[in-house]
């Protein structure tokens, strides 16, 4: 959720904001015509409350028709104060409802449009030229399945679609690149976590999973608890209601979890392999600091994904996601996209959001400051995750169908190269 003072005092910029993200600016009068009616109605209700406290005392001293007519102004009193607290408790839900159709205000840099209007930052590595090697490419299904590494079908009998196993040296894979994502964010100070994969409601919306992506959700109706698509929404609530201690810097946490994704709206979308499915696993990086220091937090998250798919040999670039296609906690997101051979594009493996204050303020996460408790700042990213198998071993494969190990990953793994099953 925006600051309310930034409404009231810089309209002009959340309207372009809104506009930028390619959402209606119009909520922004909507607001403060519903914060405008609260306010004044609870300086009448406090101004009524005050003749209320003074009229008892006069109605105590007055005697006969005096005391009468004083009872009569102190019930006509009455009832305007619960007329006015009720329109003031109106006007806060109303207020409440349209501030979380708000995104997070977007940083000035961040690119005008929507899905395609993304700007290219950096480009690292160079894609391989199969055909100067003498072979097409397999993609990463074929690739799997020759390497008895995943069962789609399988999965599909037990889970319905979007659902696979992954078996043999598929999960060993999987197993050491998660290893090692957190063992480096362990080695870099990130507190390691894992988190529930069940959230209360509050903690889903206060994370903001809830307003424009619901339907991406999966929700236990008889518990009244979501499934998580990422652990960040653990942990944004984590510290909810508490004031953190950031005397000594940002708080880094690294949280192993099982994320669960609907995909609703997808139909017919990566439809075959592990792109787009409706379970995977992942290291998330999430990061408490002060507003201040948000913008150096976020580059040192963009760093260390890049390092990660730097050392696992992934040709990738990194992009700056436009405003119309940004999450609404996020005022701005760098992606890191592998290039996949066989679809002879950039996907996504990668994301970091600055989320500036807008997931605390909801989830009331506040820090010491120089004034007094100041509502915190927080960033996610994705240090590993299940998709960047997809990456790993179409980039490494080898004309006979078995696939390089990325040397990094090769002790943990426990082989150098994965050979097809005859």
């Amino acid at each position: 959720m925006i600051d309310i003072r930034l409404l009231r005092d810089d309209p002009d910029t959340v309207r372009a904001s809104q506009r930028a993200r390619g959402e209606d600016d119009g909520v922004v009068d909507a607001v403060l015509a519903a914060d405008e009616r609260r306010r004044s109605s609870l300086t009448a209700y406090e101004q009524l409350r005050a003749e209320q406290k003074s009229m008892g005392k006069d109605v105590a001293k007055a005697q006969g028709e005096q005391k009468q007519a004083l009872l009569a102004r102190t019930k006509e009193l009455a009832a305007q104060v619960k007329a006015l607290q009720a329109t003031a408790d109106e006007a806060q839900v109303e207020l409440d409802t349209l501030m979380r159709t708000i995104g997070n205000v977007v940083e000035p840099e961040v690119p005008a449009g929507g899905e395609d209007d993304y700007v290219v930052l950096e480009e690292v590595g160079t894609p391989r030229d199969f055909a100067a090697e003498g072979f097409e490419p397999r993609d990463h299904l074929t690739l799997m399945e020759g390497l008895d590494a995943v069962d789609m079908e399988r999965g599909a009998k037990v889970a319905g679609s979007r659902f696979y196993f992954l078996k043999g040296v598929g999960a060993r894979l999987e197993m050491a690149m998660l290893h090692l994502a957190m063992q480096r964010a362990i080695g870099l100070g990130f507190v390691p976590m894992v988190t529930p994969t069940l959230v209360k409601p509050d903690v889903m919306a206060g994370a903001g999973f809830l307003d424009h992506h619901a339907d991406e959700v999966y929700r236990l109706e008889a518990d009244d608890l979501y499934l998580t698509g990422t652990s960040e929404v653990a942990l944004a609530g984590y510290h909810a209601d508490e004031v953190v201690d950031l005397s000594n810097g940002p708080l880094r946490y690294a949280g192993q979890s099982t994320c669960y994704r609907r995909e609703a709206g997808s139909y017919g979308k990566d439809t075959r392999g592990i792109i787009r499915v409706h379970q995977f696993n992942k290291i998330e990086m999430f990061v408490y600091c002060r507003p201040e220091d948000a913008q150096a937090e976020h580059e040192n998250l963009l760093r260390l994904e890049k390092e990660m798919l730097t050392a696992l040999g992934l040709p990738f670039r990194v992009i700056d996601t436009a405003a119309g296609d940004l999450g609404g906690p996020a005022a701005r997101k760098y992606d890191c996209e592998a290039w996949v051979p066989t679809q002879g594009r950039h996907r996504e493996l990668t994301s970091t959001s600055n989320c500036t204050t807008f997931q605390a303020r909801r989830l009331n996460t506040r820090y010491r400051g120089s004034t007094g408790n100041e509502v915190a700042a927080t960033l996610n990213g994705t240090l590993a995750t299940t998709r960047w198998l997809v990456a790993i071993v179409e980039n490494h494969q080898q004309a006979d169908g078995s696939v390089v190990v990325p040397e990094v990953l090769r002790p943990l793994v426990g082989l150098d190269v994965l050979t097809p099953v005859r």
